[in-house]
């Protein structure tokens, strides 16, 4: 795995875990940038073929 594709799905991971702190805490306004970024982020690994496995719920 090259440094970007690590890169990348860290980013992922730790916004998702922002989201849902996020969630938890009640923050609607941060949740809504978290979930804009998560997207972002999302559409960047599509673009480049980066496979981001789903999230565990």
């Amino acid at each position: 795995m090259d440094a970007f594709t690590a890169g990348l799905l860290h980013r992922i991971r730790t916004t998702q875990t922002d989201l849902t702190r996020a969630r938890e805490t009640g923050d609607d306004y941060l949740a809504e940038v978290e979930q804009a970024e998560l997207e972002d982020l999302h559409r960047l690994a599509a673009e480049h073929g980066v496979e981001v496995a789903a999230p565990v719920v």
